[in-house]
């Protein structure tokens, strides 16, 4: 079973639609997936209850307050949304279900110190060393010079950069209605499919 978690200690950063499109993504190769929502405000979970009947099916878990319930019987792929803060057993629990961590990031000075902050504690675990972990910019505007510093500190990270997400409302559109870039006409989303193929590349590399 492959197991993503998406994790970044600062909330607001994008975490939410990188698990809701990883699923979908994974959803439209016929995957059985389940889509795991470990944050308090339940985004994600929000998120399936608005997808569409004819879109590829997503399954979810239901959490307890004190642990994190299984998948669903015959899920052959797992994406877990995480919340801003998690740390301690509860962070422990869920990197030990993992095989890669995707960690998003923002172009903005605040962002990039918490992502490091974030990144050096992973790093400095001895635990997570055999844990594959990629980081992704998100909502990039490339003409910035914030979009360059943020390339800049990414690359400087012991993990690879992987992509760079365009700063576009259509990640917003999707969301409400609880759809992925593989639910619409490729050629409606071309260059946001372009940008997420190293990601999919990624995720399914043995």
């Amino acid at each position: 079973m492959s197991v993503v978690v998406v994790a970044n200690p600062k909330g607001g950063v994008g975490k939410s639609t990188l698990s809701t499109q990883l699923a979908g993504y994974w959803a439209s190769r016929g995957h059985q997936v389940m889509l795991g929502d470990a944050d308090r405000q339940q985004s994600s979970k929000l998120w399936l209850s608005l997808r569409s009947e004819q879109a590829a099916p997503i399954a979810t878990w239901k959490l307890g307050p004190d642990f994190i319930a299984r998948p669903p019987h015959g899920t052959t792929h797992v994406v877990i949304d995480t919340p801003a803060g998690l740390h301690g057993w509860r962070f422990d629990d869920v990197l030990r279900m993992a095989d890669r961590m995707l960690v998003p990031v923002q172009p903005s000075v605040f962002d990039i110190y918490a992502a490091q902050e974030f990144i050096d504690r992973v790093a400095a675990d001895r635990k997570l060393r055999d844990l594959r972990i990629g980081l992704v910019g998100v909502r990039v505007d490339s003409r910035t010079r914030a979009a360059e510093q943020l390339r800049t500190f990414l690359s400087q990270q012991p993990y690879p950069l992987l992509a760079t997400l365009r700063s576009t409302t259509a990640y917003a559109h999707m969301a409400a209605h609880g759809l992925t870039l593989w639910d619409l006409p490729p050629s409606q989303v071309s260059k946001d499919l372009e940008q997420w193929e190293p990601i999919t590349a990624w995720v399914d590399a043995d």
